[in-house]
């Protein structure tokens, strides 16, 4: 199904905060920090306010919050 939001096509630029997110450039995805994935905008649920990143999911956060035990 095709929804229009009248956000312009493109990627985003958004300050994360504790749960809740304010829009500097509109758009219509931000890019996962660790996947780098495009992340629709309506799906995002994931996101680090000490980083100031996203993520596509709770594994990728999950991988960025836990330090690499090599």
């Amino acid at each position: 199904m095709l929804t229009r939001t009248g956000t312009p096509p493109g990627e985003a630029k958004l300050r994360y905060l504790d749960a809740d997110l304010d829009v500097i450039e509109p758009g219509d995805y931000v890019v996962c920090a660790v996947t780098g994935r495009k992340i629709p905008i309506a799906a995002l649920r994931y996101w680090s306010v000490d980083l100031q990143e996203p993520y596509i999911d709770a594994a990728a956060a999950a991988s960025r919050m836990v330090p690499d035990r090599s």
